[in-house]
């Protein structure tokens, strides 16, 4: 991956997202009467500034992971007395509310408006269809077989691949009954599956669903035939070249690409037996296999790739959405994934879901820089999701988030009374110490990565 793309494209995620997140608390403020002192994005030395007729400074700071928007404030600092009524203690509670919610609130709408222009620009899905079944898997159980298409997941419909992932990720951790919904790929009568699940991937660091199950996505067939060689990978220490036909691993015969990837993921770090044909020639190459990931994750990996086949045009799904029903679309969308987000932290707080799935600024930028190369919907796609994990998470009722506030706010409505500074005191020092943990836990997780 490009580093230039890696840097620009994480510089305007967090633009975009940061700048509409304080633009809602900004936004909300004025209206409400408050007067606002700074907008600021970034942190740390001033590299722009300027200021409106109102006053406010604007800066554009040299640290772009953050911003604030300064309020005049009777507890920060002396407030002229003409000025006392645009301070931000002096609003009713409900003003309050309505200031402090608005920054996650704006990062939902923002999300909505990247889902309803990817749903009008439409996508090209590959059909749900199975290619097959492991013996004895989850799958196999409940009747799924080889050749029949995916058309809903509990209940929920399904176009494509990647909507089915969405759906049994929803379901991880957990104990129960997944419904499944299929028909022969060329049509036919819908037929019921019943997979049951017991505690289902609980704790697992890198898990994947769909393979999990027992179930193997269709593909078209593809020769073992390379056509690249990773330069620090195995498969070039031992001596293979590109236009190498595989013909057997430890002895079993190869037809097809596929064989050779479920091969090798299940021989991290071993010694295997290549046998291939060069020319005229047939070869047994030793190659000692390395591996990626950890724990239950780990996976074998040569380091050779064979050319990319065309899908035929049955097995891919054109959709699409006009303006008015790319607007339900979006906003299914949205709430779908802003539920997940939430009960994928419950998970991880439970022991559902290893923390090890917690990601930090250098997954963040990563995949930034990914989604930037690989095109604007892509890019639009990561917007989205990272616009509403911001929402969700400053909504947590952690003092020190916007959650944390309201929270407090809150109390003071049904009390009558705020809480009282000692007590916010300490949430604020506890809410800190939460923050900081998580944020190294997630910084620790990016390095175990690299």
């Amino acid at each position: 991956m490009s580093a230039l793309y890696m840097i620009v494209g994480t510089l305007i995620a967090l633009g975009v997202l940061v700048t509409f997140h304080e633009f809602g608390h900004f936004w909300v403020a004025r209206r409400c009467g408050v007067k606002v002192l700074r907008f600021s994005v970034g942190f740390g030395m001033p590299l722009v500034r300027w200021h409106d007729r109102h006053g406010t400074e604007f800066v554009v700071a040299a640290i772009p992971l953050g911003g604030y928007v300064k309020m005049l404030d009777e507890r920060e600092g002396e407030v002229p007395l003409d000025q006392v009524d645009q301070s931000f203690n002096r609003k009713t509670v409900r003003q309050r509310i309505a200031i402090v919610s608005a920054g996650p609130i704006a990062n939902f709408l923002l999300a909505l408006v990247f889902f309803w222009v990817l749903a009008m620009m439409g996508s090209q899905q590959m059909r749900p269809v199975v290619g097959a079944v492991e013996a004895g898997s989850i799958a196999a159980v409940s009747g799924l077989q080889a050749g029949q298409e995916i058309v809903s997941v509990d209940g929920k419909p399904v176009a494509g691949w990647g909507a089915v992932n969405l759906q049994l990720v929803r379901r991880l951790g957990e104990s129960g009954s997944l419904q499944v919904v299929s028909r022969d790929v060329d049509g036919g009568t819908e037929a019921a599956h019943t997979l049951v699940l017991d505690q289902w991937l609980k704790g697992s660091d890198d898990p994947d669903p769909i393979r999990s199950l027992g179930i193997r996505p269709w593909r078209p067939s593809v020769e073992p035939v390379l056509a690249e060689i990773d330069p620090q990978g195995p498969a070039h220490a031992a001596g293979l070249q590109t236009g190498d036909r595989l013909l057997a691993l430890d002895g079993v015969p190869l037809a097809d690409w596929q064989q050779v990837v479920d091969g090798v993921r299940v021989k991290p770090s071993a010694r295997v037996v290549l046998t291939v044909q060069r020319g005229g020639e047939q070869l047994d190459l030793p190659v000692q296999l390395a591996t990626k990931g950890e724990g239950k994750a780990a996976a074998g990996y040569m380091g050779a790739g064979v050319k990319p086949v065309e899908w035929p045009a049955t097995m891919l799904r054109e959709v699409s959405y006009g303006p008015v029903e790319a607007i339900a679309e979006a906003a299914n969308r949205t709430w779908t994934m802003s539920v997940l987000t939430l009960e994928s932290l419950k998970k991880m707080l439970f022991g559902e879901l290893s923390v090890k799935n917690l990601s930090g600024p250098i997954t963040i930028a990563k995949v930034a820089g990914a989604s930037a190369q690989s095109g604007v919907g892509d890019f639009l796609n990561f917007l989205a999701y990272l616009s509403i994990s911001l929402g969700v998470l400053n909504l947590l009722p952690i003092p020190v988030l916007d959650g944390g506030h309201l929270l407090f706010y809150l109390i003071e409505w049904v009390r009558g009374r705020p809480v009282s500074d000692r007590v916010q005191g300490w949430g604020i020092q506890i809410g800190i110490s939460l923050v900081v943990g998580v944020m190294l836990l997630a910084l620790i997780n990016d390095l175990g990565r690299l």
